[in-house]
């Protein structure tokens, strides 16, 4: 009988440490969770990034993200917004002949539009403070047993999606915004008796 997902609790690796039960033993996933998902992030560089990769994820699971993710960075000038900004119809065409990034031409807009949105709040003031913002600076720390205990969103996302669109991104989707706030540290979730729990 297929297990529940939704009942798992973190589970054990080879290496002898207790992880969510969402990480599988994928070296490349391990390492993610081990010293990624659920640290805090105030670089505004590194959120513009993570936020763009979260909607490039988008129908996909994170792990062909994380296998691309040097690719996508060697592609989108390590993530120069400004650079970015500029993107015009050439560049944009050979970006979908990149085989080493998600050649979807709606996300290769989408990380152009995001570009222009953010340098639009930069021009005002820094993009962690108004990414931050939405849970008024502070670290959500919750401790789900079971996986189930996860939600796909929250009122925190909803507000930070609904904001995100009004300014301009594309792909920030609650559920997105949500994938988001945990993988930047906004949220830490990692579920009860995982090692990095604390």
């Amino acid at each position: 009988m297929a297990t529940d997902r939704r009942k798992l609790k973190a589970q054990r690796h080879e290496d002898g440490k207790l992880r969510c039960a969402w990480c599988p033993e994928d070296p490349l996933y391990v390492a993610y969770h081990d010293s990624e998902w659920g640290v805090a992030v105030r670089s505004d560089t590194h959120l513009f990034e993570m936020l763009c990769l979260e909607g490039a994820q988008a129908g996909l699971s994170w792990i062909t993200v994380l296998r691309k993710r040097e690719t996508y960075r060697q592609a989108f000038d390590d993530f120069d917004a400004e650079k970015i900004a500029c993107y015009g119809a050439a560049r944009r065409r050979r970006l979908l002949n990149n085989p080493g990034i998600i050649r979807n031409r709606l996300k290769v807009d989408a990380f152009v539009a995001n570009a222009r949105a953010y340098l639009q709040i930069r021009s005002s003031g820094s993009f962690s403070d108004y990414i931050w913002q939405f849970t008024d600076g502070r670290v959500l720390r919750r401790r789900p047993l079971y996986l189930g205990g996860v939600p796909a969103s929250t009122p925190h996302s909803d507000a930070m999606s609904k904001d995100l669109k009004q300014k301009g991104f594309k792909f920030v989707g609650t559920t997105i915004c949500y994938a988001f706030m945990q993988a930047v540290g906004i949220v830490d979730e990692h579920q009860r008796y995982c090692w990095a729990a604390g």
